[in-house]
């Protein structure tokens, strides 16, 4: 917990939201920072911070996805001022969600896919179909992230032994582009159980030891849904989605990411989905753990290129990338074996 909130808990006098919130934005930094993830301007923060006017409930919602590490305390706060606060925030959050993906935003994926070459299809779509589902899952924008985790093709012909996470994009505290901090996933994780269940899996609380749900919680996460990317019976992967708030997934919205991964599927290769069977994932380390293999990697691709050229053997981009991340997975795997052997 912060400076702030410890420092509170000093005083006799319980604090408000709105003193929380002042002593917060006294950093001119974090004052602009707050005012451009609300879409507000930083006059309007000060005059809520002097109980000069009030935010809209679901602006205070989004308050909540903007100081994640504040969370419980405003929650708390804000409650003793809103008394209906929470309950309020799932009624109207639901009520002006759409249950279905617009009909017109088909229409425009199906013109994108019978317009653009095979080559830029995956990236394409993708960029697309997550930047809608973003708007249509987080509307209030209170935090959201959403990631494609593709199976890594294997090695040697064996099996699918991890997922890659390989586009990704976020609402704040989220960066939009989620790709520089793609890792290798397993096991171990909650997408890796999709994949292995081939059903849609939820936590609604990752930051509770007890949950019986797979998954683990990863900074900023209260909550998160996966659901697997299909294609007659075969799986390319997962699609994730991750929320600042707890029990964020409701059925409705649980419907929504499932129609996502489907959707998505369109901007996969045949070859890129598996038999279930051909499937077997290993567990992965975790990010710290992964990050200094994934250091350096485009000078590793770079790297890669040159040697299959003076091997007369040259190879794209794509094919180095594949290779890159084999060695990567290789070495994790052997990281996590030595870590359950010690």
């Amino acid at each position: 917990m912060s400076n702030y909130s410890s420092g509170f808990r000093d005083m006799q006098k319980p604090p408000t939201w709105r003193e929380l919130l002042g002593s917060i934005i006294r950093d001119p930094q974090e004052r602009q920072r707050i005012a451009s993830d609300l879409g507000v301007r930083t006059i309007t923060l000060m005059r809520w911070a002097n109980g000069e006017s009030n935010p809209r409930l679901q602006t205070l919602h989004q308050l909540l996805g903007v100081l994640p590490h504040y969370r419980e305390t405003f929650l708390e706060l804000i409650h003793e001022e809103f008394p209906d606060f929470s309950e309020l925030q799932d009624e109207e959050s639901v009520q002006s969600q759409p249950a279905l993906i617009p009909a017109e935003f088909y229409t425009r994926v199906l013109r994108t896919l019978a317009n653009i070459p095979k080559v830029l299809r995956f990236a394409s779509l993708g960029d697309l179909i997550l930047q809608q589902a973003l708007k249509h899952l987080d509307p209030h924008r209170l935090g959201l992230a959403i990631i494609v985790a593709r199976c890594l093709s294997p090695s040697h012909e064996e099996k699918v032994r991890s997922l890659r996470e390989s586009i990704g994009r976020g609402l704040p505290p989220w960066e939009n582009d989620l790709e520089q901090h793609a890792i290798l996933l397993g096991a171990e994780s909650l997408a890796g159980n999709t994949v292995i269940s081939a059903r849609l899996i939820v936590n609604q609380k990752l930051n509770e030891n007890s949950s019986l749900s797979p998954g683990y919680h990863g900074v900023w996460e209260e909550s998160a849904a996966a659901a697997p990317i299909t294609l007659e019976g075969k799986i390319a992967g997962s699609l994730l989605v991750s929320s600042t708030q707890p029990d964020y997934f409701l059925p409705s919205r649980q419907t929504l990411v499932q129609d996502y991964a489907d959707l998505i599927a369109l901007a996969f290769s045949p070859e890129d989905f598996y038999e279930p069977e051909c499937i077997e994932l290993g567990v992965m380390p975790p990010q710290r753990v992964q990050q200094p293999y994934l250091t350096g990697f485009r000078q590793r691709l770079v790297d890669t290129m040159l040697q299959a050229a003076r091997n007369h053997q040259p190879i794209t981009i794509t094919q180095a990338e594949q290779l890159a991340w084999q060695n990567i997975e290789e070495k994790l795997l052997q990281v996590s074996f030595q870590s359950e052997e010690g």
